[in-house]
């Protein structure tokens, strides 16, 4: 049985945070983990430029209400939905990703939680536990499932290093360099293409 992980942001919807910093004016929130890969550093920049501008969760989900999946994302999951068992494994948290999930069909979504005060100021967050992506693909291996995974950045490497076979969708440049044993896509049908291949490839 083969299971495949995707990443959300970047594959399969927006990056959320591109977009809060295109509605908001602050360019600062732009930042990924394109980046800037050490995902603390980058969460507790984050938190501390929405406090300097008074920004809290509600005007975050307000930004995340007009987002739509990618143009053809539904219809490349709902296909690879006839074929393979598919998990979202995300580092975005479930107060982002659970409205735009409506939007995708529902699939099942692997990411973390925020904390907020009563007013809705973002005070803090909680990993569901540290490079969580890549132990999600190691457990699913050692239930004796053959893994597939594809992701955009740098906080994906890990996830596609553990998986039987990776594959990066849309990276920069700068990390299929650091990166070059893994293959690159442009488009959903090459990514299809790609994780059918890997499939036959790994299969047993």
């Amino acid at each position: 049985m083969r299971i495949v992980c995707l990443d959300l942001e970047g594959v399969l919807i927006p990056e959320v945070w591109i977009s809060v910093a295109e509605r908001t004016a602050i360019p600062e929130l732009r930042l990924t983990t394109r980046d800037i890969p050490d995902y603390d550093v980058l969460m507790k920049r984050r938190l501390g430029i929405l406090d300097q501008h008074g920004l809290g969760l509600p005007k975050i989900q307000e930004v995340i209400d007009g987002m739509q999946p990618m143009p053809g994302a539904r219809e490349f999951l709902d296909q690879l939905r006839e074929r393979y068992q598919v998990v979202i494994l995300s580092d975005t948290f479930y107060e982002f990703g659970m409205p735009i999930m409506r939007q995708l069909g529902d699939p099942t979504l692997f990411c973390h939680r925020l904390e907020s005060d009563a007013r809705g100021k973002l005070t803090g967050y909680r990993l569901r536990m540290k490079d969580q992506k890549r132990a999600a693909v190691e457990a699913f291996r050692g239930l004796q499932f053959r893994t597939i995974a594809a992701g955009d950045s740098y906080n994906d490497a890990s996830m596609l290093q553990a998986a039987d076979a990776g594959i990066f969708f849309r990276p920069p440049p700068k990390v299929v360099a650091d990166f070059p044993q893994f293959p690159v896509v442009h488009d959903y049908a090459a990514l299809r293409d790609a994780i059918d291949a890997a499939a036959r490839s790994i299969a047993g």
